[in-house]
């Protein structure tokens, strides 16, 4: 689980916009990317390159 104060801080590294967490993948997702960032062992793995990119369905689930 992420702390709240940092979810609060943390953006998207491309467009430095919000980030919404996926708590059952265990993601960040940028929706306007379309990309989830890992969360590895409790640390946001910020990198584009080990981002996955995000279907429509999946964002609209969020």
């Amino acid at each position: 689980m992420l702390d709240h104060k940092l979810l609060s801080i943390l953006v998207c590294p491309i467009c430095k916009g919000e980030l919404h967490y996926d708590k059952l993948r265990q993601e960040l997702v940028c929706r306007a990317d379309k990309l989830a960032y890992p969360v590895r062992d409790g640390i946001p793995v910020m990198l584009p390159d080990e981002a996955r990119q995000v279907s429509l369905e999946e964002i609209e689930a969020l």
